[in-house]
């Protein structure tokens, strides 16, 4: 069998096992407990790698390894900000963050945030904490649609553009189907999918390596010198390195992370996912690192350094493996857009008008919003292209900016008044969209760090106990 057929025979299996999921997951979510948290039933296997993969997404296994290819060994920087990230989501937000979710009901991590009052300054923090999620949101799963098209691109030469119709449509069916049970289950699929490719492409691309008779120090070298930081001077190179470690401090501010520990069935679930969630980011950001670093080498002059992964697969192994290396790397990008979707949908469906919708049962309104995200993502990812590094470290600092203040005082049980949790959030959402405008500084910095700086202290000086 061609490497094109095997690609096209697993990518219909796996895409019928998604379907086949959200047709098992759709009797066990017919209301809104069940349909945005799985009723709070996710055991620790589920909720350590969905979260994980629903966090990583194309983002890890395309951007970290293009990253890696154009900056060399300093990327491990970025490597060490992620797990800094996971490190406090696991030990110290998740656990009382779903503690506080079973004490108050709360679905979505903005209801939990800025509770259910009716006065009108709450409402005016929830519909723009809603706002910034759907924009953000639209952004983030653009990213994936787009990853999912340059895939199919790279490995079967099909259009960009029908590649992206057909992987929303996909997973527009599945999310719409099963909710938040059927995303966390494939996203776990996802997930394991995600770490046999991480670990198996760059251990080949390693051998591949040495068999050229020892030009590693290359791959981990500039111009023969070996850096732990780009080949800056001073504040530019310290800048680098803050700017990656800062990535993990938006993690704590990701609605479609955190739900998971919202979800959890009790707390014996987070004890046991956090093990399994730091081995998986582990395994898959020291994977995509290598990969990377020995793509500079094997792959000089490469385009679209976003690409290494597929440019290994394909002239590294056998053309079946190839096929199915790249199948199981198609199908986990196409498949990480739906907690996002989930996500966005639970903020406009129910946030935006939560005193009229609490005790609604049905789901219709959700399917709608649902629909209105895909396609609002996939005009972006079709008409408005953009590497995908930045499009998701754009919204992910937004979203870190915005909501991660409101969430380290909510665990701290130092809740902030309502005015100034807008103030939290329109700063957080306005000044990185600022930001981002400009031009980059080392490390991006500027854009990962100020507003979260400046809207902490706004939520701190707002707290009270």
């Amino acid at each position: 069998m061609s490497s094109n057929a095997t690609v096209i025979t697993t990518l219909i299996c796996y895409k019928l096992v998604l379907l086949g999921i959200g047709l098992w997951a759709w009797r066990r979510s017919q209301d809104q407990s069940e349909f945005f948290l799985g009723g709070r039933s996710i055991g620790a296997w589920v909720t350590s790698i969905s979260s994980s993969a629903s966090a990583a997404s194309a983002w890890t296994l395309l951007g970290v390894s293009g990253f890696a290819l154009t900056q060399g060994l300093p990327a491990v920087w970025l490597c060490g900000g992620v797990i800094l990230g996971y490190v406090i989501n696991w030990f110290w937000v998740g656990p009382r963050l779903r503690v506080i979710a079973s004490r108050t009901g709360a679905l979505t991590l903005t209801e939990l945030l800025l509770g259910d009052g009716d006065d009108a300054v709450r409402r005016a923090s929830r519909k723009v904490a809603s706002l910034i999620i759907l924009v953000s949101f639209v952004f983030y799963v653009a990213a994936q649609f787009q990853a999912a098209g340059d895939a199919f691109s790279q490995a079967l030469g099909l259009p960009g553009d029908t590649s992206i119709i057909l992987g929303a449509a996909i997973i527009l069916a599945y999310t719409l189907l099963g909710g938040f049970l059927a995303v966390s289950v494939t996203d776990t699929l996802q997930g394991l999918l995600m770490v046999f490719v991480a670990v198996a492409l760059p251990a080949v691309a390693l051998f591949a390596l040495v068999d050229l008779h020892g030009p590693v120090q290359a791959a981990l070298a500039d111009d023969g010198v070996l850096r732990l930081t780009p080949a800056n001077a001073g504040i530019a190179a310290l800048g680098f390195v803050i700017g990656c470690l800062s990535v993990g401090l938006a993690q704590p501010g990701q609605p479609h992370v955190v739900n998971r520990y919202m979800a959890a069935r009790d707390d014996k679930a987070i004890r046991q996912g956090r093990i399994i969630a730091l081995s998986w980011v582990v395994l898959v950001l020291s994977g995509m690192t290598a990969l990377g670093l020995a793509g500079r080498v094997l792959f000089t002059g490469l385009g679209n350094p976003e690409t290494v992964l597929f440019e290994t697969a394909a002239n590294l192994l056998p053309p079946v493996l190839s096929g199915l290396v790249i199948a199981a790397v198609l199908s986990a990008i196409m498949s990480t857009a739906d907690s996002q979707l989930l996500a966005g949908a639970a903020a406009a469906s129910r946030d935006w008008r939560l005193e009229r919708v609490r005790e609604r049962k049905g789901l219709r309104s959700t399917y709608v919003v649902v629909t209105l995200i895909t396609a609002g993502a996939t005009m972006i990812a079709l008409f408005a292209p953009e590497a995908i590094f930045t499009r998701v470290l754009f919204a992910w600092h937004a979203l870190g900016a915005s909501f991660a203040p409101l969430v380290v005082m909510t665990v701290l049980r130092r809740p902030v008044r309502p005015a100034y949790a807008l103030a939290v959030l329109c700063c957080g959402f306005v000044f990185t969209v600022l930001l981002n405008w400009q031009e980059n500084t080392p490390g991006d910095w500027a854009e990962r760090l100020l507003p979260l700086i400046l809207t902490m202290a706004i939520a701190y000086f707002g707290s009270r106990r």
